[in-house]
């Protein structure tokens, strides 16, 4: 197939540097988004089953399409991502609207989640809960801890576990606080069985709350021990309920504990505890891979939660490292609660690397080009910059402030929306150009360097909603780092 890549001045160094060989075809203006139907018909190239122009244009090319009697299609957006496209023709449809990174992103995508849901249909596992596989050679699963569950009221409890189960978890754990009742565990359960069809557990060591969760129809019980194995052990066993072992209390460990409950013929699930860092976490990864080898047919429980949770680090890095970690010592179970703002997002990287760690073990690669990534704030490929086209007038840092007679607005994020209240109304928006634009349009805005100052605003706390950070107007997103 000969195939033809139409680009501007600016851009055309790149281009041919990407170009493996294609033919490229180099219009007489600057910005290749500014090509028009016009200028390429004027061009006039010929004898190309395929013309590919930049992903970034909107014009419509239909018209030269049937003046050149030949296929038009949007190529990427960036020059860099025709070394992945070009050799990819035959498997993309591409298209007139949407660019051609975009498609092929998104065919990675659907092509990852077809791979996945056959992986998960066939493989085995060592138990099921509420129909949710647990252990073999199934995907790792999330589950997502309410912490204090016993102290919310049944509106905040249900927002929580909805909250968990749109991002990704697999099951959801009822945190039981120091102060809860078996009444109050009862009531829990009974909210959460009402909000959600994902399994239930409920977290707690003392007897009379865990047989309180037994009683209300938990589908597991976090956890159990020396100390209340004896009281609650016989019920567990009897109701078939799988049950996490965790070591103690003080020296006894989770080898011990596991013969515990094995006496009893319990559905064991060990937890040999992951340390923080600093406080022995390689020496918790030892201990997982002593009890992988020496108990391969009892599901690992693997507390992500405890890392993220105590470390200053952003979490999307930080819960794929560790969901590599588990799934080399192949954990079943990964566990957090996002109680800290800092660990917020953590089911949702958890949910995505599990499937990552899924598909990478299926290609035996690295866990990387798998159609799924936790890139937040990096990029994979750094996009090459511009040059200018003329001279460089560097901009000026003295600009004294003059008052809108519009009136002047305060910005904050509500309820997940962005807001821009003037006292006497308030626009409310989920994407900063939306706000503005109303802002704008009801003659709100009265000079261009305080529209100027609004679109910053209004973009910066839109980042923050993307990011589940807090906005302050005026004040930084993060703080700059000292070189």
């Amino acid at each position: 197939m000969r195939v033809l890549l139409v680009t501007g001045n600016l851009a055309s160094d790149l281009v041919r540097e990407s170009a493996c060989g294609t033919d490229v075809l180099v219009l007489d203006v600057d910005v290749a988004a500014f090509i028009t139907p016009e200028m390429l018909c004027r061009a006039g190239p010929r004898g190309y089953d395929l013309i590919l122009i930049p992903g970034a244009i909107t014009a419509d090319f239909r018209g030269a399409e049937r003046i050149l009697e030949t296929k038009i299609r949007l190529g990427p957006k960036h020059a860099i991502d025709l070394l992945s496209l070009l050799p990819r023709l035959d498997e993309v449809e591409l298209s007139t609207t949407i660019p051609a990174c975009a498609l092929l992103e998104g065919k990675r995508r659907q092509e990852a989640m077809a791979d996945l849901e056959r992986l998960e249909a066939e493989a085995p596992g060592q138990l099921t809960i509420r129909g949710v596989k647990i252990g073999g050679s199934s995907r790792m699963k999330v589950l997502a801890e309410v912490v204090d569950a016993t102290r919310l009221d049944d509106g905040a409890l249900g927002k929580r576990i909805r909250y968990f189960e749109e991002q990704g978890a697999d099951l959801i754990d009822l945190g039981a606080s120091t102060d809860a009742t078996p009444s109050s565990v009862r009531r829990a359960l009974q909210t959460a069985r009402a909000v959600t069809a994902l399994p239930i557990s409920i977290d707690a060591v003392r007897p009379d709350l865990i047989l309180a969760g037994i009683e209300a129809g938990a589908d597991m019980i976090l956890s159990l021990n020396a100390e209340n194995l004896p009281q609650v052990g016989r019920r567990v066993a009897e109701e078939g309920i799988p049950a996490v072992v965790i070591p103690g209390p003080g020296p006894i460990s989770i080898e011990e504990n596991l013969e515990r409950a094995r006496s009893y013929s319990i559905q064991a699930i060990a937890d040999p505890v992951l340390d923080p860092p600093l406080m022995g976490l390689t020496c918790s990864i030892e201990r997982y891979i002593r009890l992988r080898r020496d108990h391969p047919d009892i599901p690992l429980f693997f507390g992500a939660g405890n890392v993220t949770e105590l470390m200053d680090g952003d979490g999307p890095g930080a819960n794929l490292l560790l969901s590599a970690l588990a799934a080399e010592v192949e954990a079943s179970l990964l566990f957090t609660p996002e109680h800290s703002a800092k660990a917020a997002g953590s089911v949702h990287d958890l949910a995505v690397a599990s499937r990552m760690m899924l598909l990478a073990k299926e290609r035996q690669t690295p866990p990387k080009d798998l159609g799924l990534d936790l890139l937040i704030l990096k990029e994979k490929r750094r996009i090459q910059e511009i040059a200018p086209s003329q001279e460089v007038v560097e901009a000026g840092t003295e600009h004294p402030f003059q008052a809108d007679p519009a009136g002047s607005f305060r910005i904050f994020l509500s309820e997940g929306r962005i807001m821009a209240d003037n006292g006497r109304i308030t626009i409310a928006g989920e994407r900063g150009r939306d706000v503005l634009n109303s802002l704008i349009e009801q003659g709100l805005v009265g000079r261009l360097d305080h529209a100027g100052y609004l679109g910053r605003e209004l973009e910066r706390a839109e980042i923050a909603l993307a990011l589940g950070r807090s906005y302050i107007q005026d004040e930084p997103l993060w703080q700059r780092k000292v070189k």
